[in-house]
């Protein structure tokens, strides 16, 4: 895959217009932030609130119609891309909720969004199969966009993951396949096939090597990105892997260890190693879905088995020790648990959940504290996304609305 060739391709093919270069608005003599104050500038211009009774968050952006239901904030920048049922994507300001592209071309339901590890490219999937492609204009600023490419295979996007360190895209399909892509030239690197259920999810291993993925029917998959034949696979056929179908999926950051969640509460570690099941943590209740994996890195070291989060529909979030394989605490909401997002170090040791009860929660995943509420939403949260080194969080939610939240609270 050589970074140069692609380049010169996209060159030769130029696929792109006038049309399709989108820049922002005039600014009003905004001036660039020196680089070493910018963090600290864009929390604190996050400090105004969006106003209403019970609502601590710092801005809200309203603009999509119907469910707001995914959104990913930019690596470096406070940027954010979200997507919803209204077809649409919006790239945006967390600091001031101004939209900077409206990302279009979708027949439906924009289900999923994210940014490319370098931040330079942006991807949404949708419900009508459609995988599309912008990257960033220039190098002055992230304020100038161009629709890349649009990637199609997938009957309907379940996920898309992009690769920890290149440019590469996979996609979990509801037709029992997964994709990969090489960007920006768009082309098809690999289509796996192994799945006999809707893949609703799948991930790169934290080392980037490997691929693991899982689908609505039980079984999970170990890949060789560069191969279409399973490193390992484990079905319902083992009795001891039968969750009822896999609904969440976890790696630890040493890249050894899975934890998969299953529609029926279950719960199972896998060895990525050996291709085998190492434990089963039996804390959630029976029948209730397991709707979130997140592995918690207090040191930010990235040794060892570590500590993971399970969260599901029981409104329970159990927090594991995997040397031990026991149960540390259980922190709680008061509906059904939707996402779980670990804060990277130095604060490796907060957690942040969203729930269907219209709130999301800062824990502190040591003891179980609950740190802080964030409020404001009305209806369901359905999705969340850390941003500025983990000092925000942006959640989206069926209420249409995306919010952002500072994760701790305001020093007194």
């Amino acid at each position: 895959m050589d970074h140069h060739e692609n380049e010169e391709q996209i060159e030769q093919e130029e696929f792109i217009s006038e049309d399709d270069v989108y820049a922002e608005v005039p600014d009003d003599g905004d001036h660039p932030m020196d680089e070493e104050d910018e963090e600290g500038d864009q929390v604190g211009e996050l400090a105004g609130s969006s106003g209403l009774g019970d609502d601590n968050s710092v801005q809200a952006f309203p603009n999509h119609q119907g469910s707001a239901f995914a959104v990913a904030v930019h690596p470096t920048q406070p940027l954010a891309v979200s997507g919803g049922e209204d077809d649409l994507g919006y790239i945006w300001d967390i600091t001031d909720g101004e939209v900077i592209v409206k990302l279009t071309g979708h027949s439906d339901s924009v289900a999923c969004v994210g940014w490319s590890a370098d931040g330079e490219l942006v991807s949404t999937g949708g419900m009508d199969g459609k995988i599309r492609l912008w990257r960033r204009v220039g190098k002055e600023n992230y304020r100038t966009w161009e629709f890349l490419t649009e990637l199609q295979g997938p009957d309907e996007v379940m996920f898309l993951k992009w690769h920890p360190k290149g440019n590469v895209l996979l996609a979990g399909s509801n037709d029992s396949t997964l994709w990969l892509w090489q960007l920006p030239s768009g082309n098809t690197m690999q289509v796996f096939a192994g799945h006999t259920g809707p893949v609703q999810c799948g991930t790169f291993t934290p080392d980037g090597k490997r691929i693991v993925s899982a689908c609505g029917d039980g079984t999970l998959i170990l890949w060789d990105p560069r191969s279409p034949t399973p490193v390992f696979k484990l079905t319902p056929e083992d009795a001891r892997f039968d969750l009822d179908g896999i609904t969440s999926l976890g790696v630890n950051q040493s890249s050894s260890l899975a934890v998969v969640g299953g529609a029926a509460g279950g719960v199972r570690v896998i060895s990525l190693t050996k291709g085998e099941i190492v434990s089963t943590l039996g804390g959630h209740t029976e029948g209730e879905s397991i709707e979130a994996v997140e592995f918690i890195d207090f040191t930010g070291a990235g040794t060892g088995p570590g500590i993971v989060a399970t969260g599901a529909t029981d409104g329970k979030i159990c927090l594991w020790d995997l040397a031990t394989m026991r149960l540390r605490a259980t922190v709680e909401h008061t509906d059904a648990v939707t996402t779980l997002l670990a804060v990277p170090a130095p604060k490796g040791h907060l957690l942040v959940s969203g729930s269907a009860d219209k709130t999301l929660r800062t824990w502190d995943a040591r003891t179980g504290t609950l740190i802080k509420e964030h409020k404001g939403h009305q209806g369901p949260v359905l999705s969340a996304s850390l941003g500025l080194d983990g000092s925000v969080v942006v959640s989206c939610g069926d209420d249409g609305v995306c919010l952002v939240f500072t994760t701790e609270p305001e020093e007194e």
